[in-house]
């Protein structure tokens, strides 16, 4: 197993560096399991990593991952015939790594190493020597020319008939580029920005180029802010002035969206079903000193009356890839339906626990119309005095318009900023 090689090699070649076999081990999860990276992530070999090694294997399993189509043309047309996963992986790894400024010495002789431990896959030992010793000689000026990689079909063919095949195109970009460091801050957003050398964004987050350690920047210790992308935190702008009002945050986890509302000076209440994500919620707001109740509970069983809800529903997730590039690679479309059911469901839950004249921003972090225009369209469908509210902020673009009313941010939105994860927003309003 590549995390015994790790220790000890049987042919007497060199340990591999935890973190490119941790690494090794997350890409099997992910592309022999279907699991999620974060699923991975939790407990066993991985959870035994120091802090810099765990944040070493995430990084390169999330470049291969990203990465991946690259990497696996590269190796193509030297290879004969599809070698063992594991074998496949390490030489991934080597690919990714060699050919975007890795030195080769380390990564050829760990990925060596890697493949000499297990007795399942030593005797090519020589052929992935082989390999990536050309790759670490040719790969860069040929990986340079390659596009960025596809979608998965499951995903790219609906996305096209969506948006069209030029605009997946540029989503595929922004994923291929990853994802910049964005942060919302409890207040003061112009004074932060220059303290932390951030980009303010004309919606009021703030976007670092250089990402670093999260924990050891300036304010993350007093809770003046939290991570959140920008693209993320315009729902709770988006329900404008909340001062005072009665708002309930019904998918309330990771928590940005709870503590925005807590920041904008609503009566919170954080509903979420999973203990361990609302323990992280709690977490977050004692690190800030901002104020929310927290329920540990089912969205389809809340009770209560609201001026106010937000709905960030359960969805395929689609719109965070270029955060997430593990998803595509870990789930095949599986579910979905299931979640559109959901999706609808929580809506008119949330419907009735608002008092008349009440507001419900719906939204999902998803590219996929059936999880946004196509429920708020059905919605109204259902609730014949129901209204979607026109949105007035001054920092809404034109192109992000939907026919409904909402708004459809996409990745490839923002390309000079470095994009945006992909969201829908609507503001339904309740009758009087």
């Amino acid at each position: 197993m590549a995390g015994k090689g790790a220790e000890k090699s049987s042919d007497g070649a060199g340990a591999a560096s935890p973190a490119r076999a941790a690494a090794v081990a997350l890409l099997g999860q992910v592309l022999g399991q279907g699991r999620l990276l974060s699923e991975a992530m939790q407990g066993g070999p991985f959870a035994k990593l120091d802090a810099a090694e765990r944040a070493a294997a995430q990084r390169l399993a999330t470049g291969v991952l990203r990465n991946l189509g690259r990497c696996d043309q590269m190796l193509k047309s030297r290879l004969r015939k599809a070698p063992p996963l594991f074998v496949r992986n390490v030489l991934r790894l080597g690919t990714f790594e060699l050919c975007t400024g890795g030195a080769a010495h380390g990564v050829v002789n760990d990925c060596v190493s890697l493949i000499s431990a297990d007795r399942k896959t030593k005797t090519m030992s020589g052929l992935v020597n082989a390999i990536l010793r050309r790759l670490s000689e040719e790969g860069p000026e040929q990986w340079a020319k390659l596009r960025a990689p596809r979608l998965p079909r499951w995903l790219r063919e609906p996305l096209a008939a969506a948006w069209g095949g030029k605009a997946v195109s540029a989503m595929e970009l922004a994923h291929a580029a990853g994802a910049p460091l964005d942060i919302t801050v409890a207040s003061d957003a112009a004074g932060w920005a220059g303290k932390l050398g951030a980009e303010l964004l004309p919606t009021g987050s703030l976007r670092l180029a250089e990402q670093g350690q999260v924990s050891a920047l300036p304010g993350f210790d007093e809770g003046a802010w939290w991570v959140q992308d920008a693209a993320a935190a315009m729902p709770a702008k988006l329900l404008g002035d909340v001062t005072g009002l009665s708002v309930l945050d019904m998918c309330a986890a990771p928590g940005g969206k709870t503590m925005q509302l807590a920041a904008a000076g609503a009566k919170v209440t954080a509903l979420d079903l999973s203990e361990g994500r609302m323990a992280r919620i709690t977490e977050n707001l004692l690190r800030t000193g901002l104020k929310a109740e927290t329920v540990v509970g089912d969205a389809l069983e809340a009770e209560g009356s609201y001026d106010a809800i937000l709905l960030d529903a359960p969805c395929s997730a689609t719109g965070t890839i270029r955060r997430h590039p593990d998803l595509p690679h870990a789930k095949a479309g599986e579910g979905i339906s299931e979640l559109i059911g959901l999706q609808a469901a929580m809506i008119d839950h949330a419907l009735g626990l608002l008092k008349p004249g009440g507001r419900l921003v719906f939204c999902t972090c998803s590219l996929l119309p059936d999880e946004g225009e196509c429920q708020v369209d059905e919605a109204l469908a259902r609730n014949e005095e129901l209204t979607v509210l026109p949105l007035e902020a001054g920092w809404i673009e034109p192109k992000w318009r939907s026919e409904e009313g909402g708004l459809r941010l996409r990745p490839d939105y923002w390309p000079e900023r470095g994009g945006m994860d992909g969201f829908y927003v609507a503001v339904l309003k309740k009758p009087e």
